[in-house]
């Protein structure tokens, strides 16, 4: 969700009767509850280990995140840790939570105190973040950001003094990511309600750590009209095509992939690769005829199109009959995987926007998608349903405009160009966003550095046009792909690590990460 978002549903939440007070102590608790979870040991004996140390303190704003603050240092209390309050600043007795803090005991002073700070920095292990959340619209000055540099030079001395943000960290912008100077980097983010937007982009994610989404009891009726969502494994298995004991080969429908080209030869292969893992029941790869007994020697669970060339290993004008004559009877089309920008090339695309059959969803990634940017009414030519699937730099040419502009908004540019497109649009990267022309979108939450190589975009695309030949809708496949994808890439981490991993790793990891959806 978006800031404006969630306070609409606390609105409408308030207007139906549940009091604010109601909803900052389901809150407050719901946070206490995380925060004792996360430090799953007996107090007194982790005191006595640290010769004294231990206990959480609690850094609490002036408004309601500070005020969920005040809830969670109660509870923690009640659970037996050991909880101090810093507040920016000190609240009165007319603030019925800070009322409750003191009338339990728990020590609560100004935070502006800094030599104070520093004391008590010296022997809690945890800082709970509750200066700001979501309202923060102004940039952290004055005492809260004198508190904020203690925390970072005390952490810098005591590495093991962690910090867990309540919502957000304090600083991070919850729509676009961006944070303040002085944000504190949290281990983890126990967020309220529902994820928000800014914990997906960078730099907000990096200072984000794990993040936690915290039920505090908003019931799912009233977010309907929100129109993105994490991409979670709940929302993947809704969409995974059924298997069928009694079925064969043809149940599962039929996938072809067109591309490469003489420089890229591997592309196309890892693309119809990942339509066979995908679950797709035949796959066809279509090249260049000159190409053909390259691609056949590196894959063999395949059948094969051998398309005209206008010179060797490149398609022109010349294969566009072969293609159309070729296509009936196929549920999805994968285009642009290796194809290259030679001009003849340039024209055989050009000259397949008018022609994609009626009904056959088309999928067109890598130098596809750079010879339709230089078309510039390409998606007013192509009518039928599809999915574009350009990493930033191609989104950039795609939409004229800079790739700093496409990373600043990556959830609203990829919205924007669905809309314009009529197209599923698949924003490569870190936390993928996929958004159809409804304007509904979905957000990956997977960034790892394992996908970052050479044909890992290739395999996303061909798993995308195998799922879409299974009979999926374009969105669907589109984000069933995605988190397909990524859940691969983090198994490929976990095994081998970021570094080293190639885009061929991915594929025998595709149907784990499906078994893992089909077993809940």
């Amino acid at each position: 969700m978006t800031s404006e978002e969630m306070r609409r549903i606390e609105g409408r939440i308030a207007a139906d009767g549940l009091a604010l007070p109601v909803l900052m102590e389901l809150a407050g608790r719901a946070v206490a509850e995380g925060v004792v979870a996360l430090r799953s040991f007996d107090f007194a004996q982790d005191r006595q280990a640290q010769g004294g140390r231990g206990g959480v303190l609690v850094l609490v704003g002036p408004a309601n995140n500070g005020g969920d603050g005040l809830v969670a240092a109660r509870h923690l209390h009640n659970a037996g840790v050991p909880v101090e309050v810093a507040c920016f600043p000190l609240r009165d007795d007319a603030d019925a939570n800070a009322r409750l803090v003191q009338r339990l005991g728990i020590t609560c002073w100004d935070g502006s105190d800094l030599a104070r700070l520093e004391r008590v920095l010296e022997r809690v292990d945890t800082v709970l973040d509750a200066l700001f959340g979501i309202g923060r619209l102004r940039p952290i000055e004055g005492a809260m950001q004198a508190a904020l540099g203690v925390v970072a030079r005390s952490r810098a001395a005591r590495p093991e003094l962690g910090v867990i943000a309540l919502d957000l960290p304090s600083g991070l912008d919850a729509d676009t990511g961006r944070v303040d100077p002085t944000t504190a980097a949290a281990e983890v983010t126990l967020t309220l309600g529902f994820p928000k937007v800014g914990l997906y982009a960078f730099p907000g994610a990096d200072y984000a750590g794990e993040v936690r989404v915290l039920d505090i009891g908003i019931p799912t009726s009233y977010a309907e009209d929100v129109p993105t969502d994490l991409l979670t494994p709940e929302v993947a298995g809704r969409l995974l095509p059924e298997r069928p004991r009694q079925s064969n080969k043809g149940t599962f429908g039929r996938a072809l992939v067109v591309g490469g080209s003489p420089s890229y030869v591997g592309a196309p292969v890892l693309a119809a690769q990942g339509a066979a893992r995908a679950g797709a029941g035949l796959v066809t790869l279509g090249v260049a005829r000159s190409l053909q007994p390259l691609v056949a020697a590196q894959v063999s669970e395949c059948t094969f199109l051998s398309l005209p060339e206008a010179e060797p290993g490149v398609l022109g004008s010349e294969a566009v009959g072969s293609l159309l004559k070729a296509v009936e009877g196929y549920g999805a089309l994968l285009i642009g995987c290796g194809l290259g920008q030679d001009p003849a090339t340039a024209t055989f695309v050009r000259a397949q926007l008018e022609r994609w059959l009626d009904g056959l969803p088309v999928v067109v990634d890598a130098d596809g998608l750079n010879l339709l940017a230089e078309e510039p009414r390409w998606a007013e030519r192509w009518s039928g349903d599809g999915v574009v699937t350009p990493h930033p730099g191609e989104m950039a040419r795609l939409m004229r405009n800079s790739v700093a502009d496409v990373q600043a908004d990556r959830l609203g540019m990829a919205r924007e160009a669905a809309a314009r497109w009529r197209k599923t649009v698949v924003l490569k990267g870190a936390f993928t966003v996929v958004a159809a022309p409804s304007g509904e979108a979905r957000v990956s939450p997977v960034a790892t550095a394992a996908l970052a190589t050479a044909g890992t975009g290739d395999v996303l695309a061909g798993v995308i046009v195998g799922l879409l030949a299974q009979g999926l809708g374009p969105f669907e496949a589109a984000s069933l792909g995605v988190w397909l994808h990524g859940r691969a890439g983090e198994m490929v981490a976990t095994e081998v690590g970021e570094a080293g991993v190639v885009a061929g790793d991915l594929l025998p990891l595709l149907p784990r990460a499906m078994r893992e959806l089909r077993q809940g």
